[in-house]
């Protein structure tokens, strides 16, 4: 089954808060055949040093516990 844009957004929007929390946010950019999911960070998490332990460690996680057929998460 391929992975749905949709169902991808609606778990960046639980996610989106926490971002934001911290100056930042997430835009969903594309979802590829293989389930690899490309985001841009945006605001504070844009070019911060951490943004790859987020990607991993918030991001890449969160989807992937939601919606197995994430294979990765990578920044656009």
């Amino acid at each position: 089954m391929a992975l749905e844009k949709a169902a991808v957004q609606e778990v960046l929007d639980t996610i989106r808060p926490r971002l934001q929390a911290d100056g930042g946010d997430i835009n969903l950019v594309d979802v590829k055949d293989d389930g690899t999911v490309l985001v841009e960070l945006q605001g504070a998490c844009k070019g911060c040093p951490m943004s790859q332990f987020t990607l991993a460690t918030q991001v890449e996680c969160v989807l992937k516990e939601a919606l197995p057929e994430v294979t990765g998460v990578v920044p656009a």
